[in-house]
């Protein structure tokens, strides 16, 4: 657990009140653009339409920017669970995009006939590229998922999943959680709402996040007892607590993530979790964290599949 020894102002804005118009701008000013979406994410899901259908369910802009997103599913077949992955919906958290695209090269080809998929590898290309938490207009995706939505990149997703509600079995979200939470992404949010911020800590460690509302524990530790081979779990701190929640059982702690509008809040599936990679822990390295992101949906799928009626 590393602890925080950040306490500088945040250099946009003014103690105590929140942004205006000048101050989101004077933000997205400051942001750089440090990576290709169209070479790092666009073009390997390219490279997988031999094998998987690729389809574009929308186009997000910024200025002369434009960002067409793709989802991959397999070849569906009646009576299969269905199944949602989704990474990317913080740009900035790398191995959610790239453990996404890893199980699609790697491993979803062994669930053709046996699970339903659908894959969105890079919920937030705007923030991918300029590795940021949120969208241009300094908006969480992952506190958007309501209706209506702020944020373009959450009501484009809601949108393609909609039709799915009510047929899903499960939803696999893939985050980081990392070093610039604490230094960076903390201190620009309470700088935006006009908050004091308070130090934290971060796990060093991988970890989950269950519904509070629809807690699912054995789910949950199928997919920590996979990923503990790969890369090492987050122990509590000394309050018992992971980033100031409760830890209920070994790397989970749970979120009522319908009342936050988090992504796994919007499929109605009954099994669902979002998963939290360390890439900072001199524990791990990048290659690691790719691996733990798709170690963790194959234990989610085969979790569905030994267990007919998790999937019902």
């Amino acid at each position: 657990m590393k602890a925080s020894t950040w306490h500088r102002s945040y250099p946009i804005g003014t103690p105590g009140q929140a942004w205006g118009a000048a101050e989101r701008a004077q933000w997205l000013a400051l942001q750089r653009r440090q990576r290709s979406y169209a070479d790092e994410v666009l073009r390997p899901i390219d490279a997988l339409r031999d094998g998987f259908e690729v389809s574009t369910y929308g186009q997000l802009g910024h200025g002369d920017e434009r960002y067409p997103l793709r989802a991959v599913r397999n070849r569906w077949h009646n009576g299969r669970p269905l199944a949602l992955v989704t990474g990317g919906v913080h740009g900035y958290e790398t191995s959610g995009v790239h453990g996404a695209l890893r199980f699609l090269r790697e491993h979803a080809a062994a669930y053709q006939g046996r699970v339903n998929l659908l894959v969105v590898p890079c919920v937030s290309p705007w923030a991918y590229e300029h590795v940021q938490r949120w969208n241009a207009d300094a908006v969480d995706p992952n506190r958007s998922f309501c209706t209506p939505s702020p944020a373009p990149e959450s009501a484009a997703l809601m949108a393609l999943v909609a039709p799915l509600r009510g047929r899903l079995a499960a939803h696999i979200d893939l985050h980081e959680t990392t070093d610039t939470d604490e230094t960076e992404f903390r201190p620009a949010k309470a700088a935006r709402d006009g908050e004091a911020f308070t130090p934290g800590s971060i796990p060093d460690g991988f970890y989950l996040v269950d519904d509070a509302e629809h807690p699912q524990p054995a789910f949950q530790q199928a997919i920590i007892a996979a990923v503990e081979r790969v890369t090492p779990i987050a122990e509590a701190d000394e309050r018992g607590e992971l980033i100031g929640s409760p830890l209920v059982a070994r790397g989970v702690i749970r979120y009522p993530v319908r009342e936050l509008g988090l992504c796994t809040g919007l499929t109605g599936a009954p099994c669902t979790t979002t998963t939290e990679v360390y890439p900072d822990s001199p524990r791990t390295t990048p290659e690691q964290c790719n691996l733990a992101q798709a170690t963790a949906v194959c234990a989610a799928l085969d979790f569905l599949l030994a267990r007919p009626a998790a999937a019902a």
